[in-house]
């Protein structure tokens, strides 16, 4: 099997929250707390180290295309996306990771392992999507693996496995990209006109995501960068740069000593 990621067509989520549940459980990641934030159904408003799937509830004043929002005369639409890490090509968690604890599978997939993981944490700000997160009890780092170890067995991720209408989809990542483009033209034919793929461009700021998404509306609604880049893209010119200056320095000691020693 070549590379292989997730399709989120978030313009068939039913916010059911089930691919939530289905990967808790396989994965036995712990409860986030279960509590009423007063903002909206979703309770567990962004992911972290005890939630790997997330399902964004956006609700807006507009009407969604040519369907009927089933409300009256009110212009009503949800929209409702399952987040979850974004297992990026140029992916800075992998880079600025010092004991290993982060790896690249022969998926494509970014996974930590936790028994080597040392909980310093570098990876929580490197991360361009606020993905990864380290959990209270213990310290240590977690984020979705994409089912590593389903993948080895032939079977789909959980998630994808439980989505009762195949708004998550798992595959081959160019198979996906090709199927994705098609799913646009038609959301787009229904009268969508803002709907957009996001994170399936190779060329974007974080070498193209291993899950990417349709979504309705602009990026920033669902709570996601608009123009995502690898936290780390500057580091080899940083590195050089702190050379040169080294370099300048220790010129500079070396020129002063050789005059001291010249007068004296």
């Amino acid at each position: 099997m070549g590379r292989v990621g997730f399709f989120t067509d978030t313009s068939i989520c039913i916010g059911c929250k089930a691919c939530e549940v289905a990967c808790k459980e396989w994965n036995a990641v712990p409860d986030d707390g279960l509590t009423f934030t007063g903002m909206s159904y979703d309770n567990t408003v962004s992911l972290s180290a005890d939630t790997w799937r997330h399902v964004a509830f956006v609700e807006q004043r507009r009407p969604l295309g040519h369907q009927e929002p089933g409300v009256g005369d009110m212009d009503f639409r949800w929209l409702m996306a399952s987040d979850v890490c974004k297992h990026c090509t140029e992916a800075a968690c992998l880079d600025v990771c010092p004991t290993g604890s982060l790896f690249r599978t022969e998926y494509g997939t970014v996974v930590v392992q936790e028994d080597i993981c040392n909980g310093c944490g570098y990876c929580v700000p490197a991360c361009p999507f606020g993905v990864i997160g380290k959990r209270e009890s213990g310290g240590l780092a977690a984020k979705c693996t994409m089912c590593y170890d389903r993948l080895g067995d032939g079977q789909e991720p959980a998630c994808a496995k439980t989505c009762p209408t195949d708004s998550i989809q798992f595959g081959d990542l160019d198979e996906l990209r090709e199927r994705a483009a098609l799913r646009l033209d038609q959301v787009r034919e229904e009268g969508i006109g803002s709907a957009r793929l996001y994170g399936h461009d190779p060329d974007d700021g974080v070498g193209g995501m291993g899950a990417f998404f349709l979504l309705l509306d602009e990026p920033e609604v669902y709570g996601l960068p608009p123009d995502p880049v690898v936290t780390t893209r500057d580091l080899p010119s940083m590195w050089r740069h702190a050379g040169v200056a080294a370099l300048a320095l220790l010129a500079g000691v070396a020129a002063t000593t050789f005059s001291w020693r010249r007068r004296g």
